[in-house]
C-alpha cells in the first residue's frame, strides 16, 4: 500500500484529546495534526520521536496535517489505523497471503451486530476476517494487542466464534506494525478479558494470524507471518 506523498518530517511534541498531536517541523513551525488512531499508542506517542505527516489541500478539513508514521526503536511504525484494512485488502486481492488466497473479497460485511472487516468467498466456503492493527510490544521482540481495553474487540471475537458455529471459517488477523517483532501474543496485562476470549475463540476454531509489515516512508506492506503465542 503506497503512502501519501510527499510526507513531511517532524518531531512529536505531544498527543492529546486522542485525535490531536502537536508536531514541530524541521523549519521550527509547530502544527497540529489529526491522529487517526483510537488506541493509547503507548510506546509510539512519545515526545521527541520522529514522525512523518501527510498534508491535504481540502478546504473542508479543519486540520490539513495527518500523523502517518512514527519512528520507534529505529523502525517506522504505521499508526494510521484507517490504512490497516487497505493494506490487508491489497494482500488479499493480490494473493500474497497463501492461507487466504483465491477468494472473492467483500469489505465491511455485516454479521451479527457488527460489520466484520472482510468476507471471503469461493465455491466451497465463506471466510470472515477481522483485522486488528498492532503497534505495541509487550516484550522486546513480542508484539501484542490491544494497547487499551477494547470491548469492541471482545465483541468481534464473540461474533467470530458465532460464525464458526454457523459454518463459516473465521480468522482474526493481527497486522503487526513493529519491525523488531518476532512473534505475537495477547496483551493480557492490559486487557485480560481479550486474552481470555482470544484463547477461547482459537479453541472454538477461530484461526489467529499475525502478519508483519514492512513500513517505509513510501509504503506499508505485509512481508511475513509471525508465530502466535497463546
Amino acid at each position: 500500500m503506497n503512502l501519501p506523498t510527499p510526507l513531511i518530517a517532524g518531531r512529536l511534541l505531544r498527543r492529546y484529546k486522542r485525535f490531536l498531536a502537536d508536531i514541530e517541523l524541521a523549519d521550527g513551525r509547530i502544527v497540529t495534526a489529526h491522529t487517526p488512531n483510537t488506541g493509547s499508542m503507548q510506546q509510539c506517542a512519545i515526545a521527541g520521536y520522529e514522525v512523518l505527516l501527510s498534508t491535504s489541500d481540502n478546504p473542508a478539513r479543519k486540520l490539513p496535517f495527518t500523523l502517518e508514521l512514527i519512528r520507534v526503536n529505529g523502525h517506522w511504525v504505521d499508526t494510521n489505523t484507517h490504512r490497516a484494512n487497505r493494506v490487508v485488502e491489497e494482500a488479499l486481492r493480490g494473493g500474497t497471503l497463501p492461507d487466504l488466497a483465491g477468494y472473492r473479497v467483500t469489505p465491511e460485511s455485516p454479521f451479527g451486530a457488527s460489520r466484520i472487516d472482510f468476507l471471503l468467498e469461493n465455491d466451497q466456503e465463506r471466510v470472515l476476517v477481522e483485522v486488528k492493527n498492532v503497534t505495541l510490544c509487550c516484550r522486546s521482540t513480542v508484539a501484542c494487542f490491544p494497547d487499551a481495553v477494547t470491548t469492541r474487540g471482545q465483541k468481534h471475537l464473540r461474533e467470530l466464534m458465532d460464525a464458526v458455529a454457523q459454518g463459516y471459517r473465521s480468522v482474526i488477523l493481527f497486522l503487526v506494525q513493529r519491525g523488531e517483532a518476532q512473534s505475537f501474543t495477547p496483551a493480557d496485562a492490559i486487557d485480560p478479558e481479550y486474552g481470555r476470549l482470544l484463547r477461547l475463540a482459537v479453541a472454538a476454531g477461530v484461526e489467529p494470524l499475525a502478519c508483519q509489515t514492512r513500513v517505509t516512508p513510501e509504503q506499508t506492506s505485509i512481508i511475513r507471518l509471525l508465530p502466535v503465542e497463546l
